[in-house]
């Protein structure tokens, strides 16, 4: 009795119920677990010359965290995870415009904390793989782990388009899906579909500039890698970087 009212205290005492802090938790959870595994499939991949990983594993892995990040914070905030999609909500009327910049620096801080946790993570294979330099360019450049790269033959207009067209038809698969009009998605499978979604554009239209179909997926971790090491130089659109857009 006594360690059950103990934690019933202590239950109601860390219990949040300011709505606005809950989604904003929500969002940052999973946004931080979509990021981490996406980035950690790509490490994995690179750090071990594709022995442990290749193309298909990291887009699995991306894809499965999208869905494993709804199910975390679907509940709450609605699990956005990405701008586009926040931004298209407010422009549906089905998200306040003045939540909106509020959800993209969750966002954004959520993946540059995943990134600093891939870095330690993967820190020693990091630092074995690139031979003691971080490049984001050359053979064994490591930049890519974190942030999305043009192929080389990848002209700036063609990777905007790019990722107009991708994250365009992100955003019109997820509202298809959500649209109860349309041919309804067994309850609970929701985010399972959305998955499959990720993945069919991740596997067709990922070689241009590394499919990443969310800003915050490819700024935050970039910011991370300006400061951890890798300098300005990931600001930079890179040409002949060895390795192409993968």
């Amino acid at each position: 009795m006594g360690t059950t009212s103990f934690l019933t205290r202590t239950r109601s005492l860390l219990r949040i119920r300011n709505q606005l802090v809950r989604e904003c938790l929500a969002e940052l959870l999973s946004t931080f677990v979509l990021i981490i595994i996406t980035l950690s499939g790509t490490a994995q991949k690179i750090t071990s010359f594709e022995t442990k990983g290749n193309l298909l594993t990291s887009y699995l892995a991306g894809a499965l965290a999208v869905m494993v990040g709804i199910y975390i914070g679907g509940g709450i905030s609605g699990a956005h995870m990405n701008p586009a999609f926040s931004f298209a909500m407010c422009l549906m009327e089905q998200f306040p415009w003045w939540k909106f910049p509020i959800f993209v620096v969750v966002q954004t801080l959520a993946s540059f904390v995943s990134a600093g946790a891939v870095y330690i993570l993967y820190y020693d294979a990091i630092w074995h793989y690139s031979n003691g330099t971080l490049t984001v360019s050359g053979p064994r450049e490591t930049a890519s782990i974190f942030a999305t790269y043009p192929a080389d033959y990848v002209s700036i207009a063609n990777g905007f388009l790019d990722q107009v067209i991708g994250t365009g038809v992100l955003i019109i698969g997820i509202m298809g899906i959500m649209d109860t009009r349309n041919k309804g998605v067994p309850k609970g499978l929701e985010p399972v579909v959305v998955a499959l979604l990720v993945l069919s554009i991740e596997s067709s239209m990922g070689s241009n500039c590394g499919c990443p179909l969310n800003p915050v997926r490819d700024i935050g971790p970039r910011l991370f890698t300006y400061v951890a090491g890798w300098g300005p130089e990931v600001f930079r659109w890179v040409e002949g970087r060895g390795r192409g857009g993968d």
